[in-house]
């Protein structure tokens, strides 16, 4: 289950920061909850790289992603299934 932080959380955060010694609470602008969340799902890619017999990897998907859509992804992506008979993945 998730917990969603609620402002009394944040303040409970902040009034922590402000008594710890090594932070220079002028730098601490201000505490915020995340604005968006987003969860990229890419469904149906070939499972093996097309006139080749190696196989897809995360690596790849990461590559064509960052210089096709000049994107930076937040996190590695994942192979959720792959199905090689089929020639598909889920990514």
């Amino acid at each position: 289950m998730n917990k969603i932080a609620t402002l009394s959380d944040l303040k409970v955060v902040g009034k922590y920061m402000k008594e710890l010694n090594n932070v220079n609470t002028s730098n601490v602008i201000s505490l915020r909850l995340p604005q968006s969340k987003l969860y990229l799902k890419i469904l149906d890619i070939l499972y093996l790289i097309e006139n080749t017999n190696l196989s897809i990897t995360a690596n790849v998907i990461e590559r064509i992603i960052q210089t096709s859509h000049n994107t930076v992804l937040a996190s590695h992506p994942h192979i959720i299934k792959a199905l090689p008979k089929f020639n598909i993945a889920v990514i």
